[in-house]
């Protein structure tokens, strides 16, 4: 059981992917989850490749075609869920949900040249609705204050900050209710 704080109420309900959407560029991306697929898995390196070193956030993702293999070695196992942000062909996002003891952890990623166009908003919609269909009940991220963008959007999906100690934000999200000790039971659930 960790620390972590993480909202009483149930967030709301998240489309599962696939999903499709045109984005605020008038381009056509698809949001569909990982399924093992080796084309899928290259894709995600060449993206990754070309990422800007300025938009990496806690040494995540990792510079050099070795280091990024080995990362997502890590990430898209079948203990993670993640969904990949289509413009076509080309990798435009990439996001998951990695486990850490009782709840995920959330890292969200979209190349710079489809930054700004609202597909971060639509790829983690998907990751979470993937997360809640798959029975994910707690989802956790960190994020670097002044980065008021990413704060601005998680909090528009539903996360609390839960630990604002440092010069990163954690926030929580709950998916299902489950039944574990931080958890507040309904005070208006009584027996009649």
């Amino acid at each position: 059981m960790s620390d972590r704080g993480y909202p009483n109420a149930v967030a709301d309900e998240f489309p599962p992917p696939p999903t499709a959407f045109t984005d605020r560029e008038d381009r056509e991306i698809e949001i569909r989850p990982y399924e093992g697929e080796e084309a899928v898995r290259e894709a995600l390196v060449e993206m990754y490749d070309a990422f800007d070193p300025a938009d990496r956030a806690q040494g995540i993702p990792p510079g050099g075609e070795e280091r990024i293999r080995e990362w997502l070695d890590a990430i898209l196992c079948d203990d993670c869920y993640n969904v990949i942000a289509w413009c076509g062909d080309d990798a435009a996002g990439h996001a998951t949900l990695v486990p850490d003891g009782d709840a995920y952890e959330l890292a969200i990623f979209v190349h710079q040249e489809y930054q700004r166009a609202g597909i971060g908003t639509h790829l983690i919609r998907g990751l979470l609705g993937h997360g809640q269909a798959n029975g994910v009940e707690k989802v956790w991220l960190t994020v670097e204050r002044w980065n008021r963008a990413a704060v601005s959007l998680y909090k528009k999906i539903g996360f609390e900050t839960s630990d604002a100690e440092s010069f990163e934000l954690e926030m929580g999200l709950r998916l299902h209710a489950g039944d574990d000790e931080d958890a507040d039971p309904d005070p208006d659930d009584g027996d009649e």
